[in-house]
């Protein structure tokens, strides 16, 4: 039997465990980190590479099916197992940045097995056991399966399987309309499946209706049919889904992209004294479990389940576990992107959220993209930025239309650094681009505040009185 004692014990090589094992090695700490799956974890193998290199093969298709300005529109030809072999270059293009080789080059010690808790201070993985300062539990999530009667015995997919389909299927069922669910909705409809998107209640819920409404105007306009606040009494196989109004759908494939539960369940938290729940490891706002030597970080904390969360998180734990420096969990400044056609994103409260917080107290401006000089030059015209302030600061900002994810950027930095409207005003945007939306946002909350001003003119003509 083998027992290592380093600073830092990591399970889960995902984006969460990576991060913080690449930054404390670097830092000079001892780091062991177990994996028992892939490394990598869910983002590059089954999540954010693979479902972006699907959708930027849609794309494409997409592209040569509208045309353009002086292009005549022609039907796609679609290779699908050509489209799923370029899922399969971008994993292996970005694997080697994540894997066992670069880590152990760091000065990782990488052992591969599932990892369980014997003890508050122990963990043994086989005959390996860690007695380590500090631990952190980045296990990740797995694909939520709900309960619907007929589901054990009927084949589906999850996004853990659907990158290893052979062929394009004819009809895609998808169960579940968040941004999995709609993104994988639209990629496919656009590489030749028919699809029907069903969800329990409204698709993108976490989002600004408003927005939203877009993205669904545009899946009925290229075929998606799209069933809202449906029950479903029953699946069998086919695969077919019972709706509780009667209706049987049927398709050739069917996706489950109803949520995320944690992974943590072969820990053996117990032994160690944490707690944890269905939706997550329970965390402080230092994400500090109920052992204090254990620290859970990524989906295993049960908070934002998204990448860039996950890398957050790491950065905090380095800083609490190896400087002991306190740095409080916030999401106010947290972005997310839903990566259809148009792009849908988000940072803060949207306005709904925020009325009930502040009531009447708020400000809300829009800048369409219709008004947008380079947004009317490609024809993409379709979409807005809405921004909410309240005494002169942005709380949220919703974002949908053509490289929605890539223009939140600004307003995610002015609520992270909780700017005012002021100092985004000073903002200078290369013209024509897509990113003078900002500054028409920022145009459309001072407009009325200097030009229907009375006394603005006031000053004005008084100022002008006395200039030479």
């Amino acid at each position: 039997m083998t027992l290592l004692t380093p600073d830092l014990c990591i399970i889960g090589a995902g984006s969460a465990g990576l991060s913080v094992a690449a930054g404390a090695a670097q830092l000079g700490a001892s780091v062991v980190l177990i994996e028992g799956g892939q490394m990598g974890g869910d983002c590059l193998n089954h999540g954010c590479v693979p479902s972006k290199a699907l959708i930027a093969a849609a794309q494409a298709a997409e592209r040569v099916r509208r045309g353009g300005p002086g292009v005549a529109p022609t039907p796609p030809h679609v290779d699908f197992p050509a489209t799923m072999a370029h899922v399969r270059r971008s994993i292996a293009t970005i694997a080697p940045h994540d894997s066992e080789a670069r880590f152990t080059g760091l000065g990782v010690t990488v052992i591969r097995g599932w990892a369980s808790f014997t003890g508050p201070r122990e963990i043994a993985v086989g005959t390996t056991r860690i007695r380590a300062r500090r631990f952190v539990l980045a296990t990740g999530s797995r694909p939520r399966i709900p309960d619907l009667p007929g589901l054990a015995t009927v084949p589906y997919l999850t996004n853990e399987t659907l990158f290893d389909i052979p062929e394009l299927p004819s009809h895609l069922l998808i169960l579940g309309g968040g941004p999995i669910g709609c993104e994988m909705a639209q990629a496919f409809r656009r590489l030749g499946a028919s699809v029907t998107l069903i969800q329990r209640g409204t698709i993108l819920p976490r989002d600004d209706p408003a927005a939203v409404a877009l993205v669904r105007a545009q899946f009925v306009a290229e075929g998606i049919r799209v069933i809202e606040r449906a029950t479903i009494a029953r699946a069998e196989s086919g695969p077919s889904l019972t709706l509780a109004t009667g209706e049987v759908v049927v398709g050739s494939h069917l996706l489950i992209a109803s949520g995320r539960a944690p992974a943590h369940d072969r820990l053996n938290l117990a032994a160690a004294g944490i707690d944890a729940t269905d939706k997550g490891i329970t965390t402080d706002r230092h994400l500090r479990t109920t052992n204090t030597r254990v620290f859970a970080i990524g989906d295993a904390a049960g908070r934002e389940q998204f990448t860039h969360v996950a890398s957050y998180h790491a950065g905090l734990l380095v800083r609490r576990a190896l400087f002991g420096l306190l740095a409080p969990l916030r999401a106010d400044h947290i972005p997310h992107v839903t990566f259809t056609d148009p792009e849908l994103a988000q940072v803060g409260l949207t306005e709904a959220a925020a009325r009930l917080c502040y009531g009447a107290a708020l400000t809300v401006v829009e800048a369409p993209f219709a008004r947008n000089d380079r947004a009317v030059t490609e024809g993409q015209t379709a979409g807005f930025l809405k921004v909410i302030i309240h005494k002169g600061r942005p709380i949220g900002a919703t974002l949908v239309g053509p490289g929605a994810g890539d223009l939140i950027t600004p307003w995610a930095l002015a609520l992270a650094a909780h700017m005012k409207m002021s100092a985004m005003a000073s903002l200078i945007t290369a013209y024509p681009a897509r990113s003078d939306i900002t500054k028409a946002a920022v145009s459309a909350y001072y407009s009325p505040r200097l030009f229907a001003n009375p006394w603005v003119k006031r000053v004005v003509s008084v100022v002008q009185h006395f200039l030479p």
